[in-house]
C-alpha cells in the first residue's frame, strides 16, 4: 500500500491512528517506514488545529496567515490563537505556539515509535531453578558524564567490570531473576544547562548529548549481558541530578527491549517503585525527599495489598554515596553505596566513601539473605 492509501485506510478507521508503525505493518502488509510517515501526517490532520477559524472574518484570516508566513512559523505548530477588537475598533489577534516542551514531547514519541518498530523478538528460554533467589545488582549514583579524571569509556568499562565481577561472586546461587534498579542520578546532570534538575551547576566532561547517548547504550550492554544469566527486571529510579532525562532513558530502554521476553523496564511515573518477589517487597526511591523513618510508612500506606502479602520488607535507595542501614518498625532502610569517583569540589570538601558495588540476595520464601560486593 501507499502511504495515501494507508492515510485514507487512517481516516476510515481512527482507531488504528493508536497503533504503532510496526504493528499496522503487519496488518496491512506493507513497509514499517511507509506505515511511520502516513500514521504522522494522518495524526496532525485527524487532530487538526487547536483553534477554531470559523467565526472569523477573511481578512482576519488573511492577516493571521500572512504573519504565520512572514514569521515562518506552520500552522500545525500553532497552539491557539485569539481574534479580538481594541476600543478603537481595530482587529488584533495573538498567537501562542507550541513551546520546547510540546516539540520535546513530540520528539520523544516519535523517536519511542521508532524504536519499538525495530525492536527484535527474543524469547526467553531458561531452565527452571529450584531453591530460587532473586539477585539484585544494585549500584546507584554513577554520575555519568561527571568530571573524574576518567574518559567516558573508562567509567564504562568500570561498570561493567562492577557488573560481571558480581555475577562471578554469584556462581553458587541458583538465580530465578535478576533485579537491576538503574539511575539513581544515572547520569550527573539534567541536560545542556550542566546543572542538577534545581540548577546546582555540575562539572561535566562531556557534551549533555554525549552523556546521554552514552548512558542509554551502556544501560543496554548491562541488561543484554544480564540476560545471558537469567530474566531482568529493571526498575528506573529518577534522582536529583537528572530527574526528567532519567525517565527518557527509561523510555528508550522500555522501547528497545519492547519484543524481549527476557527483559521487562518499570519505567513508571511515580518516583518511588516497588518490587515484590516471594515474601519480599522492596521499595526503591532515591532518598532525597523522604525522611528515613517515615519511609516504612509511606511504603504500607502506598501498597497495602504488597505489604500484606509479604513477610520482608526493605527501602533501598542512593543519593549518599555509602552505605547506611537502619531499621524503623522492622523495616530496614538501605542507603546503598556507589561506585562513582569524586570530582574537584567534592574532594576539595573531604566527601569521600568508599567505592563499592553491591549486590543483594533475596531468597523466595527465606527473606533477604545478605549481599555481595567487590571494591574499586
Amino acid at each position: 500500500m501507499t502511504k495515501d492509501e494507508i492515510k485514507a485506510f487512517l481516516k476510515d478507521k481512527p482507531g488504528y491512528l493508536k497503533e504503532p508503525a510496526h504493528r499496522l505493518s503487519e496488518k496491512l502488509d506493507c513497509s514499517v517506514e511507509t506505515c511511520r510517515l502516513a500514521l504522522k501526517e494522518a495524526r496532525v490532520e485527524a487532530k487538526g488545529s487547536d483553534f477554531d477559524l470559523d467565526n472569523v472574518s477573511k481578512s482576519e484570516i488573511s492577516e493571521f496567515k500572512k504573519f504565520l508566513n512572514d514569521n515562518e512559523i506552520e500552522e500545525t505548530d500553532v497552539k491557539s490563537v485569539k481574534f479580538w477588537q481594541n476600543m478603537q475598533g481595530d482587529h488584533r489577534f495573538s498567537v501562542v505556539v507550541k513551546g520546547e516542551d510540546d516539540l520535546v514531547k513530540q520528539a520523544r514519541n516519535e523517536i519511542v515509535e521508532l524504536l519499538e518498530s525495530y525492536s527484535p523478538k527474543v524469547e526467553a528460554d531458561y531452565a527452571q531453578v529450584q531453591d530460587a533467589v532473586t539477585y539484585e545488582v544494585s549500584l546507584p549514583d554513577i554520575h555519568y558524564g561527571k568530571y573524574t579524571g576518567q574518559t567516558l569509556d573508562q567509567a564504562e568499562e568500570e561498570y561493567m567490570n562492577t557488573v560481571k565481577e558480581l555475577m562471578n561472586k554469584a556462581k553458587g546461587l541458583n538465580i530465578e531473576r535478576i533485579l537491576l534498579p538503574i539511575g539513581n542520578d544515572g547520569m550527573n546532570s539534567e541536560g545542556y544547562s550542566r546543572a542538577t534538575t534545581k540548577g546546582t551547576p555540575q562539572q561535566d566532561s562531556a557534551e549533555w548529548q554525549e552523556t546521554f547517548v552514552g548512558y542509554c547504550n551502556l544501560m543496554v550492554r548491562a541488561i543484554t549481558y544480564l540476560a545471558k544469566s537469567a530474566p531482568v527486571d529493571v526498575v528506573v529510579v529518577q534522582g536529583n541530578h537528572d530527574y526528567e532525562r532519567m525517565f527518557y532513558a527509561g523510555e528508550f530502554l522500555r522501547a528497545f527491549f519492547l519484543n524481549d521476553d527476557r527483559v521487562i523496564i518499570d519505567n513508571g511515573y511515580d518516583s518511588r517503585k516497588y518490587y515484590k518477589y516471594g515474601v519480599n517487597l522492596i521499595m526503591f526511591t532515591h532518598g532525597d525527599k523522604e525522611k528515613p523513618a517515615e519511609m516504612p510508612l509511606i511504603m504500607a500506606t502506598e501498597q497495602p495489598l504488597l505489604f500484606a502479602e509479604t513477610k520482608f520488607r526493605e527501602v533501598h535507595c542512593g543519593h549518599m554515596h555509602k552505605e547506611m542501614v537502619n531499621e524503623y518498625r522492622g523495616i530496614k532502610v538501605r542507603f546503598i553505596p556507589s561506585i562513582c569517583g569524586n570530582d574537584a569540589w567534592h574532594k576539595m570538601m573531604g566527601y569521600e566513601a568508599k567505592r563499592t558495588g553491591q549486590a543483594h540476595i533475596w531468597s523466595k520464601e527465606r527473606g533477604y539473605e545478605g549481599y555481595l560486593q567487590t571494591n574499586i
